[in-house]
């Protein structure tokens, strides 16, 4: 994911439990990376290109303490497009993250 301010979207992402190292390698920028089993989700400051992050990535978490993280992301004032709700697809809640993306979150 690209974004404008890396430090700010890597706090926000670790309130799902995620734990991101700030690191380089080879020639890229400074970037944060966070292993979530085999996947790796890496944060990475905008191009010169870039006027803005992409807001069409929609990510989705399974959260071990759903109820306490969605009371402190309320607390944060964190914007939700659904609230926790039973779905065809699980007890969920939609909400956005710093830079507009829509994250979902299942409760485990």
């Amino acid at each position: 994911m690209r974004t404008g301010d890396t430090k700010r979207l890597a706090d926000f992402y670790s309130l799902f439990g995620l734990i991101f190292e700030f690191h380089k390698h080879g020639n890229s920028p400074f970037h944060y990376s966070a292993k979530i089993g085999q996947t790796v989700l890496e944060i990475y400051p905008l191009t010169k290109s870039q006027k803005e992050a992409d807001k069409n990535l929609r990510l989705g978490f399974g959260i071990d303490n759903f109820d306490q993280t969605v009371l402190s992301l309320k607390e944060l004032k964190v914007s939700f497009s659904l609230e926790p709700t039973q779905t065809d697809f699980g007890f969920m809640a939609i909400i956005s993250d710093p830079d507009e993306r829509k994250i979902e979150l299942y409760k485990k």
